[in-house]
Formats: C-alpha cells, structure tokens, sequence
C-alpha cells in the first residue's frame, strides 16, 4: 500500500509553498510523510514542485518532482500516481496543508480497502475529506477528472458507486492564508 503526499503548490494565497511551513517545530511536508508511515503505508511519494529546491530531507519517502505544477492539483496527482511502483496495488493520498489528519484515518482508509472497497474516503461529520485510498484500477479513469486545480473530486462524484465513505474521527482542516495557520496554532495549543 503506498503513501501520496500532494505538496507541489506554491501556497499563493498563504505567500509560500505550504509544504515549508512549520507545525510544532516540524516542515508540514514531514508530518504528512509520518502520518502515512504511521499509518501504514510504504513506500510514501512526496509530489513537490514550488520551492522544491528548499524542501527539507524526507526520510522514508520518495521526492517527485511534478516540472508542470503551475498547472495545479490534477497534473500532482496524476504524476504522484505515475511515480508508484507497479507493486502498489493501491495509494492512500494525503494534502500537505491538513496537520490534524490522523494516521488512524489512513489505517481506517486501508482497512475498507482490505475489505473490498475500490476507493474509499474518509468522511468527517458525514462529508469528505481525505485521506482518500485509490485502488490501481481506478487511475487510469482519472486523467479526465484530474485536470487544474481538481484532484480526484470530480472523479469521486460521477463514480459514487466506487466510493466507500469510511468515517473517521480528527479534522481535516487546512491551512490556506495566514489567518488559517494562525487559527490552526492557535487551536493546537488551546
């Protein structure tokens, strides 16, 4: 089961690339990396492209460098996918700008999987967030969903009966502008 992280983004909105922003000491881009070994996955991809020059070593987990990242999220994914190993029979992809996500929530994802589910999405308060888990016979299927700024939502809404919604406990909040990383500190150390 391998690990995607999607941090190629520059961040526009927060004024640099999220995946060098730090979270209790820690660049967010290491934390997503952890949260899917922690969970289970090996091995974990990191999709990178904005300050990618800039990024931190990434102890158990294979940098990507996505050239075309200006493009946005749709062109990470499809070349985080391209990048797996032809071992992985399925990829637990995460975003680099949620620091509440639980590696319990990525083991939950696995376990539907193991259960027989095609994809399957961690669901908050009943609406969907990630981790989301994409079986291997589910990417080709994407390219035309996966396009700008769209990940796998398009695809996830005209194929729900792929879809196994798998509720999970945590947030899965992000950080989006300077308030939001203000707020976000401010409620982990309230």
């Amino acid at each position: 089961m391998a690990g995607l992280v999607l941090a190629a983004g520059a961040g526009r909105r927060l004024g640099r690339p999220k995946a060098l922003l730090e979270w209790d000491g820690e660049p967010l881009v290491r934390r997503a990396v952890q949260l899917l070994r922690s969970g289970g996955c090996d091995p974990v991809h990191v999709v990178v492209g904005a300050g990618a020059e800039r990024l931190p070593a990434l102890p158990g987990a294979v940098p990507v460098v996505n050239q075309r990242w200006r493009h946005g999220l749709g062109g990470s994914l499809l070349r985080g996918l391209d990048s797996l190993p032809g071992v992985a029979d399925a990829a637990v992809v995460v975003l680099v700008d949620q620091p509440w996500l639980a590696p319990a929530a990525v083991r939950q994802v696995r376990a539907a999987y193991a259960a027989g589910a095609v994809v399957a999405v961690a669901t908050y308060a009943g609406r969907p967030g990630h981790p989301v888990l994409l079986s291997r016979a589910t990417w080709p299927l994407l390219a035309p969903y996966a396009t700008g700024d769209r990940g796998a939502r398009d695809f996830l809404r005209a194929r729900p009966d792929l879809v196994t919604r798998v509720p999970c406990d945590g947030s899965p909040a992000d950080v989006d502008t300077p308030a939001d990383l203000t707020r976000a500190q401010a409620r982990y150390e309230g």
